[in-house]
């Protein structure tokens, strides 16, 4: 019979309000953000729905960092054994499968219109005899920025041309070098977990420096797609199927990386600190796990929206 000795002792943590106030930062953030649409849909300021997005950011931002030092000290207490340290894995591999869910939920958006809902409105298939009989003088075409009825719903800003933006710069090159990032990115972040494994601590801060480099040039390019598109293409939410499609998986997209980034800041102050033991490093490989989910999202976003 195994003596009590041997079993291991499973950690609970403490109670925190953690949760809670992350959920406040959340929905401010969320509510902010929303409003800014709606604001900049009227025609009015947003100054103040800015405002309110720019704190819900911060006490969101400020949460989450001081649940990870709350996390880290607990590991640094030698509080996490190895029962504990398996849920972190698990906890990990779950949070990364629903993020797959969710961006499956609108590349399945993505396949729908594109493949039945626009070829229906023009009348192909059985289903196309209702668009048929309804705008006989809609044409089904990629992308779609022509609205079936304008009467009904809102049509795209008439600056828009479709040729000019799908052959400009910030539209075709842009997107690639935006992808060469990324991947460059991905690459950096296994040296730098390379070089954690060898116990190099120098070389494995240069390749996190540059990591974080990368990934807030990416942000920067991605910013400065949205001021052109809105600005000098015409291209906005309201720009038919095509603009809302293309709005939201790339936002969502550039919010992943926001928090990636955020993420792999946090693991190079850790670095500079002289965290991380060569066979003890989950939470470096926690935020290399979801950086790469990250990259592989925007390679497909890259074929599915930008190419095809």
């Amino acid at each position: 019979m195994a003596s009590e000795s041997s079993h291991s002792v499973y950690y609970v943590p403490e109670q925190t309000k953690f949760p809670f106030f992350a959920s406040i930062g959340l929905f401010f953030m969320v509510f902010g953000l929303g409003s800014v649409l709606n604001d900049i849909s009227a025609s009015e300021s947003a100054t103040g729905s800015t405002w309110i997005a720019l704190a819900g950011f911060t006490l969101l931002s400020f949460i989450i960092f001081q649940w990870f030092a709350t996390v880290i000290r607990e590991n640094h207490a030698g509080l996490n054994n190895e029962q504990l340290k398996r849920s972190y894995v698990w906890g990990m591999l779950w949070f990364i499968f629903s993020e797959v869910m969710f961006f499956a939920a609108f590349f399945g958006a993505l396949f729908y219109v594109r493949n039945l809902s626009v070829p229906w409105l023009g009348g192909e298939g059985e289903k196309g005899v209702a668009g048929e009989f309804l705008w006989p003088e809609f044409q089904a075409a990629w992308p779609l920025i022509n609205n079936p009825d304008s009467s009904i719903f809102t049509n795209p800003h008439e600056a828009l041309n479709v040729h000019e933006w799908s052959l400009s710069f910030f539209a075709g090159y842009l997107p690639f070098w935006n992808t060469v990032i990324l991947i460059t990115s991905s690459v950096t972040l296994h040296y730098a977990h390379h070089a954690l494994k060898h116990e190099n601590r120098k070389r494995l801060i240069q390749w996190m420096f540059v990591t974080v480099g990368l990934g807030i040039i990416f942000l920067g390019l991605q910013a400065l797609e949205y001021v052109e598109a809105y600005g000098h293409y015409g291209l906005t939410l309201d720009s038919g199927i095509y603009g809302s499609t293309f709005f939201l998986l790339t936002g969502f997209h550039g919010f992943h990386v926001t928090l990636g980034t955020f993420i792999l800041i946090v693991m190079l102050l850790r670095c500079l600190k002289g965290h991380f033991k060569p066979d003890d490093h989950f939470g470096f490989e926690a935020a290399a796990w979801y950086w790469h989910f990250v990259d592989v999202v925007w390679v497909m976003l890259f074929f599915f929206v930008y190419l095809l």
